[in-house]
């Protein structure tokens, strides 16, 4: 098993005939045709959609299985004066959907508490804990999101104690569904709901939209939680497309401009610039958030983003990002370990999957561990660790290998699982851990063919550097928010060469000053590629590929090529 993976390279086939009727009518550059084709997108109409995203196309919420039903609940419980407890899982998806719906119900509604289990004490999931805590509190309503789908005995316990649940979860579901007053679910198979892919902050946000359109409310009383699903969204890596590339359009609009003094202080700590993208709040902002949940209490989230006052949201941001240090120094030491007990396999060439255990890796990180390594070796990995003689443990995949099916698969070696095809948790008896092990290996060979074990970069177009211009620039940005299913487009430059201005950067990173033929200058960074400089000094022609960004830096912008592979 390489410890470099180095990418192919994959021209995206597109439909030409397409293209052309399409730049006809659009009068746009043929690139933006092509990526347009390469969307599924085909005319005219469904073109001029896509680049003026309105929040009037979002589904009818009523088309969510028990939607219904849920909203007649709430509104009952609303008119009574009921308590009502929100629970939330406890990472950024569940701890924004947790703090949309009480942001969104405590402007009428007075007699609220929300709760979020610990992930050491209670798990994933909704726990006996939380429902006792609810039963505590006398609170007769429940409304679970990001979770619960699979919590058929919780759900049982909870009517026992006369408390009813909606439960807001996008995860998969079981053969059977828990007993519930509303199960909110597009992945439901009797749910026609058009899009399946809406983050568990999203479901909860389809609620509070139900509830809008059926008591007749302002509907800017959505807009203002539409920064909260931006977050929720991005770090949740669900697929931008559909209704989460509106919600996240607008989204990130919010966020940018957002009235919570707590999120205002956590982008100021994250060291971002705005306008804040996608990858901003997946790189700098949803691990803040998700430090609070990895090595203490998911509450300190949830309080920074209902805090009103900006000394109280400042204090709650240090707090997340002293613990988002922590984060780092485990991961860092985690993965090291990783790496090393990876390396000392014998076997490891032979394998076409990484299942790592050690009982006394850190449970908040071993998430994080499992993406990088499948970053560093692109294979799917486990990584386990064990607490209190239960080994529970984290699993990322690559593209083409669906984890929960396989998680599936292996389900009685396992006490629980959940997830979805990239991304999953499980929890295991310690003597399972070698036949998981080996079931799980077998899998991904059988599943996988040894060409999809490697990784390849999709290549959209060619472009010259003088292609690259302001008028160029301003439809691709139109093409945002890129993630998970509206990527951004990675294009290729063959026989350029270092101008001379050309440096390494601290951190390992190079900053390129590139020309082809007599073009001017353009300028773009490598990140983590600073081996690349003897090469690219010598200043001999070389491709590239690379993605295209804006560069804010001491209030000025200028566009930049983001440079993702060299063939030299």
């Amino acid at each position: 098993m390489s410890t470099k993976v180095f990418p192919n390279w994959k021209p995206v086939k597109t439909d030409e005939s397409v293209v052309a009727r399409l730049q006809e009518a659009l009068g746009i550059h043929p690139v933006c045709c092509r990526l347009l084709v390469q969307r599924g997108i085909t005319t005219e109409d469904e073109a001029r959609r896509y680049f003026r995203p309105s929040m009037a196309d979002l589904h009818d919420p009523f088309l969510m299985k028990d939607m219904d039903l849920a909203i007649e609940r709430l509104s009952q419980a609303v008119e009574r004066g009921e308590k009502i407890v929100i629970y939330g899982d406890y990472d950024a998806d569940g701890t924004t959907a947790v703090a949309l719906l009480y942001s969104f119900l405590e402007g009428f509604h007075p007699h609220l508490d929300y709760y979020l289990p610990d992930r050491y004490k209670e798990g994933y999931g909704l726990s006996f804990e939380g429902i006792n805590y609810a039963h505590e509190k006398d609170a007769t309503l429940m409304v679970v999101a990001d979770c619960g789908i699979t919590a058929l005995t919780q759900a049982e316990h909870a009517k026992s104690l006369g408390i009813d649940l909606i439960i807001c979860d996008h995860h998969m579901p079981g053969p059977v569904l828990p007993h519930a007053v509303a199960v909110l679910n597009p992945k439901r198979v009797d749910c026609e709901y058009p899009y399946k892919e809406l983050s568990g902050c999203g479901i909860a946000f389809k609620l509070t939209q139900g509830y809008v359109e059926r008591h007749g409310l302002d509907a800017r009383a959505l807009d203002a939680l539409l920064d909260l699903l931006a977050i929720s969204i991005a770090a949740d890596i669900v697929p931008i497309t559909g209704e989460n590339r509106i919600l996240a359009y607008f989204g990130l609009h919010r966020l940018n401009a957002t009235e919570r003094p707590g999120l205002n202080a956590l982008i100021d700590l994250s060291k971002r610039s705005r306008p804040l993208l996608v990858n901003d709040i997946v790189f700098g902002i949803a691990p803040l958030i998700y430090a609070a949940g990895r090595l203490a209490d998911a509450d300190q989230a949830v309080r920074l983003m209902l805090a009103r006052d900006r000394t109280v949201g400042a204090d709650y941001a240090r707090v997340l990002n002293y613990r988002n240090q922590l984060r780092r120094e485990f991961d860092q030491r985690i993965f090291s370990e990783a790496i090393a007990l990876l390396e000392h396999d014998e076997h490891k060439d032979k394998k076409s999957s990484i299942v790592l255990f050690q009982p006394h890796w850190h449970k908040g990180v071993v998430g994080i561990v499992a993406s990088r390594m499948v970053e560093k070796y692109h294979r799917p990995s486990v990584i386990l660790t064990q607490n209190e003689g239960i080994v529970a443990g984290s699993a990322r995949s690559i593209y083409g290998f669906d984890l929960y099916q396989a998680l599936l698969a292996c389900s009685d070696l396992l006490l629980t699982f959940g997830g979805h095809a990239h991304a999953a948790g499980l929890n295991m008896l310690p003597e399972q851990v070698p036949a998981f092990q080996d079931r799980f290996e077998a899998l991904v060979q059988a599943w996988m063919q040894p060409d999809e074990m490697h990784p390849e970069i999709d290549i959209v177009d060619t472009l010259t550097l003088e292609d690259i211009t302001p008028g160029f620039w301003k439809t691709l940005r139109q093409f945002a928010p890129f993630g998970p299913g509206n990527d951004n487009p990675v294009f290729a430059s063959y026989g350029v060469f270092d101008s001379g201005s050309s440096r390494p950067l601290n951190g390992g990173h190079l900053r390129l000053s590139l020309r082809q033929n007599g073009s001017p200058p353009v300028m773009a960074v490598a990140f983590g590629q600073a081996e690349a400089y003897p090469q690219v000094a010598t200043r001999r022609p070389f491709d590239l590929c690379y993605t295209l960004q804006e560069n804010h830096w001491a209030d000025k912008t200028h566009l930049q090529l983001v440079v993702k592979d060299f063939h030299f």
